[in-house]
């Protein structure tokens, strides 16, 4: 049985959603895993907090303000994907230092937040 995996999706920041354009990045992962070995081999891993993150790249619409972009801070980001599957970042905050590309319209974003979770 077929079924779609990839294509449409949506990114909320306070239930205001954004037009993709076509990039779109969903790390909801709180911890990394490291292998650890010494001189006798392998001798497990180590296990660190790590950062949170939704990263895309977003049309440079008429009512889109980069500095409304900026400000966001102690948000709730939503992913929305084409399978189905829904993503939260909360606490989650605007990286700045925004980019903007002008031949395509579009200007990178990169949320990171306090903690990641699949629904």
């Amino acid at each position: 049985m077929a079924q779609r995996i990839a294509g449409t999706a949506y990114v909320k920041a306070d239930g205001v959603q954004y037009t993709l354009a076509g990039r779109l990045t969903v790390s909801p992962s709180n911890t990394e895993r490291e292998g650890l070995a010494g001189l006798s081999g392998p001798a497990g891993y180590k296990e660190t907090p790590r950062i949170p993150f939704v990263e895309g790249d977003v049309h440079t619409t008429a009512d889109l303000k980069i500095a409304d972009l900026e400000q966001i801070t102690d948000a709730t980001i939503k992913v929305e994907l084409a399978n189905g599957k829904i993503y939260l970042l909360r606490e989650a905050w605007c990286t700045s230092a925004l980019e903007i590309d002008a031949s395509e319209g579009t200007v990178g974003v990169r949320f990171e937040g306090m903690e990641g979770k699949e629904l």
